[in-house]
């Protein structure tokens, strides 16, 4: 049998506040990708108040998503505890739509990301969709059974919710949204070769699409494509970057050559944090802080 190395967090934050035995009156952000798992839990006072960061190997990269998780999430003091309040999953999946909530019909929801993918899903795949209520609209994306099966059984007769990564950057940028005096605001946030691009006008979202690039030709290419087609002048553009990205990265050098007005983006103002997460950069988390703003339950 091979030998089973233990996962450890490349980031821990914790605060003095936390409290294991209140897991019933805090909640669980948990942000799942093929390349890593984030957590965060909000306290009784929805204050974040324990954050880790975890990178899967690039052997178990391979595997389904649900065979990597056992081992790191049931010899864990916090991700095994509870019951807990809610449970708010982030699914890092490569499909997602988002489709206007007149026009949803549940059981055309598999036809609807097979329409965006070009084929339908595979047996062991299903669409899940998640109502964003204030937007208007639902995403719908591709989950795998065995994962929601596995979080399922994990925290049984517990609120659980799901929603795909893209939908919780959604929650944050509407909240970063209302509190900015610009018109015309994009949000880029990066995750290894990808970028999310959104795209609010006068507090309305606009576009919002994710991009693979496997070189800062590409990037520069998708993001002055979107900002063309959507007739956002360069010179006016406020751009907020977020993610795995840093002053130092090629992908930011390249892209200010182009971008004037580009920054590093805050956290979320609708977010309360413990003094011990100012050790982390604002813009790096706001896939699992927006997790712990969303407020609606989904829809299957």
């Amino acid at each position: 049998m091979p030998t089973v190395v233990p996962l450890t967090p490349t980031v821990t934050i914790r605060s003095n506040s936390f409290d294991p035995a209140r897991t019933d009156k805090s909640v669980l952000c948990i942000d799942v990708g093929r390349e890593r798992l984030r957590f965060m839990v909000q306290d009784a006072h929805r204050r974040g108040c324990y954050l880790e960061d975890y990178t899967f190997p690039s052997l178990l990269t391979d595997h389904a998503l649900a065979d990597a998780l056992p081992d790191l999430i049931h010899n864990h003091p916090v991700l095994s505890a509870g019951p807990w309040q809610e449970i708010r999953v982030g699914v890092n999946s490569p499909s997602f739509t988002l489709v206007p909530q007149p026009l949803f019909r549940k059981e055309y929801a598999s036809s609807y990301l097979a329409l965006m993918r070009g084929s339908t899903l595979p047996a062991h795949e299903f669409a899940h969709a998640y109502a964003h209520e204030s937007e208007g609209f639902l995403s719908i994306f591709n989950m795998e059974r065995a994962l929601f099966d596995y979080f399922s059984g994990v925290y049984p007769l517990q609120p659980l919710t799901f929603v795909h990564q893209v939908g919780a950057l959604i929650q944050a940028t509407a909240d970063l949204d209302r509190r900015l005096l610009t018109s015309h605001n994009i949000w880029l946030y990066f995750d290894d070769e990808f970028v999310t691009i959104i795209y609010r006008e006068s507090h309305q979202l606009r576009y919002c699409n994710r991009f693979g690039y496997k070189n800062v030709q590409d990037l520069s290419y998708y993001v002055l494509y979107v900002l063309d087609e959507q007739k956002v002048l360069l010179e006016t553009a406020n751009i907020v970057l977020y993610g795995e990205v840093t002053p130092f990265a090629e992908s930011y050098t390249a892209l200010s050559q182009f971008l004037p007005h580009m920054s590093f983006g805050h956290t979320p103002p609708s977010l309360s944090l413990a003094p011990e997460f100012g050790e982390l950069p604002n813009h790096r988390y706001l896939s699992v802080y927006g997790l712990s703003l969303i407020g609606e339950r989904a829809n299957e």
